[in-house]
């Protein structure tokens, strides 16, 4: 579709709005007009997207994997509780479109998704990714615009499932990283982080262009306020006490910064030791980082204390063994400088002859050494080191200091994992899996919940595993991946083929492989996707559906719906989690005498009619929390939601 035809298309559409819709065109082309990243895009189209129907999981019991019984920590035993089926699976697998998967997620977990990382569709024009059932190619005058609006509608939706201090990472190429980090910039303003540089490959010789071979990718990140980094633990070899200072071990530091005399002249000034008389002159290429109080102007006030208090106060050390020399004539000075003969740093002259107030330096002391600055350990704001954005790759890491680095191999890691664990590169382009450790051990806690929408091959729930197994954590993964089935291929299912498969591989110890991880634990949930009008919810959705999305919402993950007219979901605190299939007489005796029966004190109560299940438990003497099962399967999707 040409841009005439694209226009007249949109144009054609006037007729059949109504006056929301129209009011809503007419704000986005009088604000359009700003700093920032423009593509062709259809509000109307993008808001029918969202809220053309609602999402709901189905559990595919068959592909879960679920622990033995005798090993299962949620297994209840009183028989009022399906004992068979109460196994909770907090890991998620989500076969669908990821749109469709992270419009269920803003309905269950909003707020909930402290760390995201993603390895989108790259763009790059060959074949590598889907947009509106079919593929975009290098000749798509609308490639870029499509990619953009692909990336927008998914990227809005997961910046709502972000924590107070979560965090999104998203692998890019060279290529289409500006593209990106400006819409980045527009979905998440003002939670720019950085991002990390990774060399995917060895140089080779398929250079396109200015015999350029581009081999590395870039790791981007957003987060909220709350979010850092875990950093690398410092050393303290540097630190001792070889003068018994009761402030115990201490570093010597540097006393200049990066500004030279003419942008700070204020902290361009001579040092002079009070026990000495010895004179330092100040580096004009970096001068010193703290002011001296005969240069501060009335009611000025500091963030830190003067250089002549930190003199007072001993932390200024001064050299002890150096040398010393007097110039008494403004001649000899003069000579000095021409000569090279005087204090300086590396190539920079400390005295030079269009420095001002020269003469200060005629007739007195001057030393040849560098004044440094006594830091104590106790002084240390915190005790780890701050993340380098190089990645050092596996195979250079004796050339670098990685003490503050990330080490991670590089894409033959990747094709080497998947090779080991089907036989077979039954995936292309996989990350490598010390790439998706080195991140999520640096960003997650142990019980964070970790979101990938572009799962792939799955290296990002491998990750979640062995770290869990590394240090004891109980971290969850969601991971939501499509079939990518075609017409010639109707039967392909790379969610349940590659991504679970790899998953319940790495559960299971990868068969017993020589040189990989034993077995590492763990358990997931296979969710599908159904998809209902929102009018039709009340008729066509399932008990089953409503099931699952409650626990979800309520418990974090899904369990196998037991049989009987009252199900349990799960117990939240001394709360008892019930869903009512059916509200008649029979059923609302068995809800009053629930408590009794299984110790809870108290109860929630899920169904078709909330209202009357709370009347008719009151007047049984049984108070409970009700609510309506509509609400469960709408709320957080758009549509209406039923009352009774």
């Amino acid at each position: 579709m040409n841009r005439q035809t694209r226009a007249d298309h949109l144009l054609s559409q006037l007729d059949d709005l109504n006056e929301q819709q129209l009011r809503r065109l007419l704000v986005e082309h009088l604000t359009r007009q700003k700093l920032g990243l423009y593509w062709e895009s259809n509000l109307i189209e993008r808001d029918a997207a969202l809220n053309a129907d609602i999402v709901l999981p189905r559990r595919v019991e068959a592909w879960c994997h679920t622990p033995q019984q005798s090993d299962n920590p949620n297994r209840k035993t009183d028989s009022v509780l399906e004992t068979e089926s109460v196994f909770l699976h907090r890991n998620l697998i989500i076969e669908g479109d990821n749109f469709d998967a992270l419009r269920l997620l803003k309905a269950t977990h909003a707020g909930k998704i402290r760390v995201i990382y993603i390895d989108p569709p790259y763009n790059t024009g060959n074949k590598d990714w889907v947009y509106n059932d079919r593929y975009v190619g290098a000749n798509d005058r609308w490639r870029h615009s499509q990619w953009l609006e692909f990336l927008y509608r998914r990227l809005t939706l997961a910046r709502d499932l972000l924590t107070t201090d979560g965090v999104i990472m998203v692998s890019i190429n060279d290529e289409n990283r500006a593209r990106l980090e400006l819409l980045m910039d527009e979905v998440f303003p003002g939670m720019r982080v950085g991002s990390f540089v990774w060399k995917t490959r060895q140089g080779s010789n398929d250079a396109k262009g200015a015999f350029l071979s581009v081999d590395h990718e870039h790791v981007i990140v957003y987060a909220n306020d709350g979010f850092s980094f875990i950093g690398f633990e410092k050393t303290y070899q540097t630190y001792y006490n070889p003068d018994n200072d009761p402030f115990g071990v201490w570093s010597s530091d540097t006393l200049s910064c990066a500004k030279n005399y003419k942008e700070r002249p204020n902290l361009f000034y001579p040092i002079i030791d009070p026990l000495t008389g010895i004179s330092y002159p100040c580096n004009p290429e970096r001068v010193w980082v703290y002011a001296s109080k005969n240069n501060l102007y009335d009611g000025q006030m500091l963030r830190a204390k003067t250089m002549e208090e930190y003199i007072a106060d001993g932390k200024v050390i001064f050299p002890t063994k150096q040398r010393v020399e007097i110039w008494s004539t403004m001649e000899s000075l003069l000579n000095a400088i021409d000569n090279g003969d005087v204090p300086g740093s590396g190539n920079t002259l400390m005295l030079r002859r269009e420095l001002p107030e020269l003469d200060f330096w005629i007739g007195r002391p001057v030393g040849f050494g560098r004044p440094r600055f006594k830091r104590y350990k106790t002084d240390l704001v915190n005790d780890t080191k701050p993340l380098s954005s190089w990645i050092v790759p596996n195979s250079e890491k004796r050339q670098y200091d990685t003490d503050s680095s990330f080490v991670a191999g590089s894409n033959q890691e990747g094709a080497r994992d998947v090779l080991a664990i089907f036989g077979n590169k039954t995936f292309h382009y996989p990350k490598p899996r010390s790439l998706l450790l080195n991140l999520l051990s640096q960003s997650t806690r142990p019980n964070d919940i970790v979101l990938d929408f572009f799962a792939g091959s799955g290296t990002t729930g491998q990750a979640v595993l062995e770290l869990n197994a590394e240090d004891g954590g109980q971290r969850r993964f969601i991971l939501c991946s499509n079939t990518e089935a075609t017409a010639k291929e109707p039967e392909k299912n790379l969610c349940r083929d590659v991504c679970a498969e790899r998953v319940r591989r790495v559960i299971s110890g990868y068969g017993g492989k020589p040189g990989y991880p034993p077995e590492q634990g763990g358990e997931f949930a296979y969710l599908q996707l159904d998809k209902f009008e929102p009018a039709d919810v009340l008729f066509e959705a399932t008990m089953k559906h409503a099931y699952l999305m409650l626990a979800l919402k309520r418990l974090g993950g899904v369990r196998a719906m037991p049989e009987g007219k009252l199900k349990w979901l799960g117990r939240l605190g001394d709360c008892d989690v019930v869903l009512c299939e059916q509200v008649n007489a029979k059923s609302v005796k068995a809800l009053a005498a629930w408590p009794k029966q299984t110790g809870a004190a108290r109860l929630a109560v899920y169904s078709p009619r909330p209202v009357t299940v709370r009347e008719q438990l009151a007047a049984l003497g049984v108070e409970a929390n009700c609510y309506g099962l509509l609400d469960v399967l709408l709320r957080g999707q758009g549509g209406n939601v039923w009352q009774e």
